[in-house]
């Protein structure tokens, strides 16, 4: 990357959006803009880069096209998680997005926008975040809101190198060396090229800023799209579940949760759309005059929302997995196998024209069918309780069951506590996952995680919408993002997955 000799902040109503200013990441003028020494000057205007990070999250993220509704930020690659999974069914081909990524083949493909967009969106980020981390310390301000900025940028951090190593480098594997290529480490906002460092030193480094940041935030925020001492715990549980490091896992679980409580059954059927939900502990709320329309979250997954592609592709669960869900289970009121959905939340509609399909989510509902905000859930209590409660039957200790009981009694009045042990019990922990994290992001890097292989097979998936993609094998080089040929053309340093 070039060296920046300008930070351009764009106004956006109380709030400045940072963006990267090197030719090729920045495509439009900002509306503002001020020096680099005034940006970073004092901790009011380093409080309106975080600020920008924030709302980047659910930014549409275009190509080198105009469009880019299918960029809108984490929850694209939510999205883009999924469909890469088993258990997320396209019914189908509707406008097209998304589809290839269902296929197995855009990830692979080093020309396609939709392979460039992680790297792109997830680096930009990390630019802006490194911006913080560098100057805040020489910044005028409060000593508390140096370090209350400090935590949240190295959390930002932390995140992107760990979501972007996933994608590609090959898996963790605990005990072993891990010196398969990652990704490049970049800690500057003037970094310039770097090479891919190994997927044993990109995990290092996320948990050095992890444990940096733990120690520098509390449980106090504005809100849920802030970060808090919380939120990093739970990125800390979730990367050493990822590592094997189960101990870690589940201490930094249970100590993640503490503040956050299960949602009732009733809200559990409201839509997954409220960020002020008593059980989401991070995620982004859209607010009306910053909507992406056709680019948000919802306007993909939701039930409601009146677009093509919500009207003829509204996004199913896997049949089987379905089936393994007990009727007493509110998880189950969340799909319908008929595809009717009469039994949506008062208030809530789709109309004539949508399509009707078995199987079909109401999970995730938007504000309404002309309006497609559904805020965006990044990390809930419950994966907390499964992480904790995998990693303990993992260690094999008694508690794991108990665990496992909290949450799931909270979603089935009727379920009895396990009795399984060992890879049994954790199994049913596996299960009880998917049903819990349908459409949250997880699938693929779950797969990848416990080297399991992609099997679509006997399920409602259609072999023309994903072409005959129904079985991936662990060990294949497909589980490995390629870099897009911008990249290499960019830095030269970047060696090419196979």
């Amino acid at each position: 990357m070039k060296k920046l000799k300008k930070i351009c902040l764009l106004f956006l109503g109380i709030t400045f959006m940072l963006f990267s200013c090197s030719d090729d990441f920045l495509e439009t003028n900002p509306t503002e803009s001020v020096s680099e020494n005034e940006a970073v000057a004092t901790t009011k205007n380093l409080r309106a880069v975080l600020n920008g990070i924030h709302r980047s999250l659910y930014e549409r993220h275009p190509g080198n096209e105009s469009s880019g509704n299918g960029r809108g930020g984490i929850g694209a690659m939510m999205i883009n998680m999924d469909v890469l999974g088993e258990d997320y069914v396209m019914t189908a081909a509707a406008n097209g997005w998304f589809n290839n990524m269902y296929k197995w083949i855009d990830h692979r493909n080093t020309i396609d926008n939709d392979n460039l967009f992680p790297y792109r969106m997830y680096y930009r980020i990390n630019r802006n975040a490194n911006v913080i981390i560098n100057n805040v310390i020489d910044a005028s301000g409060p000593i508390s809101e140096k370090d209350n900025l400090l935590g949240q940028a190295l959390f930002y951090r932390a995140f992107i190198h760990y979501q972007l190593v996933q994608l590609y480098g090959k898996r963790y594997q605990a005990g072993q060396n891990n010196s398969q290529l990652g990704i490049p480490i970049v800690l500057s906002a003037d970094a310039d090229s770097s090479a891919r460092e190994t997927v044993e030193e990109v995990y290092k480094q996320i948990n050095v800023d992890l444990d940096s940041a733990i120690d520098l935030l509390s449980a106090d925020r504005s809100n849920a799209s802030h970060i808090n001492k919380g939120v990093v715990l739970g990125l800390k549980a979730r990367v050493a579940l990822t590592q094997g490091a189960w101990e870690i896992a589940a201490r930094n679980a249970k100590q993640a949760r503490n503040d956050f409580q299960l949602m009732s059954r009733d809200d559990y059927k409201q839509g997954f759309n409220d960020y002020t939900n008593d059980e989401w502990m991070w995620g982004s709320h859209i607010v009306e005059d910053q909507t992406e329309f056709f680019g948000n979250f919802g306007a993909f997954i939701s039930r409601n929302f009146n677009s093509t592609n919500i009207r003829a592709n509204p996004k199913a669960i896997n049949s089987l997995l379905y089936a393994t869900i007990p009727s007493t289970d509110v998880r189950s009121e969340l799909f319908d196998p008929t595809g009717e959905h009469n039994n949506l939340p008062a208030g809530v509609t789709i109309s004539s024209r949508h399509s009707k399909h078995a199987y079909t989510s109401q999970k995730f509902l938007s504000r309404s069918t002309g309006d497609s905000r559904v805020d965006v859930p990044y990390m809930r209590a419950a994966e907390m309780y499964l992480i904790e409660a995998e990693a303990k039957a993992r260690l094999g200790e008694v508690d794991a069951v108990d665990v496992l009981a909290d949450l799931a009694r909270a979603r089935d009045p009727e379920y009895v506590k396990s009795t399984k042990t060992g890879q049994a019990l954790v199994d049913e922990i596996l299960l009880q996952r998917r049903w819990e994290l349908w459409g949250e992001g997880f699938r693929f890097y779950d797969l990848k995680r416990l080297n399991a292989p992609l099997d679509r097979t006997g399920a409602n998936h259609s072999a023309t919408l994903v072409q005959s993609v129904f079985e991936v094998p662990v060990g294949d080089d497909r589980w490995q993002w390629v870099f897009h040929q911008d990249i290499i053309n960019a830095n030269s340093l970047i060696k090419q997955n196979d």
